[in-house]
């Protein structure tokens, strides 16, 4: 790990950043950004101690929405083979503008209303206990055929919630789509996994 993530997260921990919340920021798992949050800038433990991660930056796509709008354009056109579905859900906070405009992007394909849903993970919260939740400022889920969208999956774990959530309001998952998948799943609780990036680890 480098000195630049080091200072980043306890930066964002300094401002009241959960490790959760850290670790979508940077973009890495949550052992790491655990781990990144116990350094000492100055004098970082052995590399060898660090979990094995890849740190992700997508700023350059982030900060234009034209590009955002582009990828996912795509993202959309891969959800799609899934079949169509009611609702676009992204998750917070990277997953939303994804979301957001693959629902717009996917409306216009199958001339169908697509509704925008967000889902909050429980690793937003000071205590992990319990589950996620759908907000419920946007659409309602229930009875209807989901596909969920984020940027990175790093663990699965985050997904793995949200599909129980929505079975447990009788919504049907059809679909998990990304921008990358660092953890190179097929699918979770059955619901197929698709991203447009893969990052295989060598050695």
């Amino acid at each position: 790990m480098n000195q630049k993530l080091i200072i980043q997260a306890k930066e964002l921990r300094n401002r009241g950043f959960t490790t959760g919340e850290i670790a979508d920021e940077l973009n890495v798992s949550i052992d790491t950004a655990r781990w990144l949050t116990m350094q000492n800038a100055d004098k970082v433990e052995e590399e060898d101690s660090a979990p094995v991660d890849f740190a992700i930056n997508w700023n350059s796509l982030g900060g234009s929405s034209a590009r955002l709008r582009y990828v996912s354009a795509a993202m959309a056109d891969i959800a799609l083979t899934h079949g169509e579905a009611d609702i676009v859900m992204g998750i917070a906070v990277s997953g939303i503008p994804f979301a957001t405009m693959m629902a717009d992007v996917m409306e216009d394909i199958i001339e169908n209303n697509t509704s925008l849903a967000v889902f909050h993970p429980i690793k937003h919260r000071k205590s992990n206990e319990g589950e996620g939740a759908i907000s419920t400022n946007f659409a309602n889920v229930a009875g209807k055929k989901v596909v969920i969208v984020d940027d990175v999956i790093t663990s699965g774990r985050t997904i793995k919630d949200l599909i129980s959530v929505l079975k447990q309001q009788n919504a049907t998952p059809i679909a998990v789509v990304v921008l990358i998948d660092k953890k190179g799943i097929s699918e979770i609780e059955g619901v197929p996994v698709e991203s447009l990036i893969k990052v295989g680890r060598l050695g």
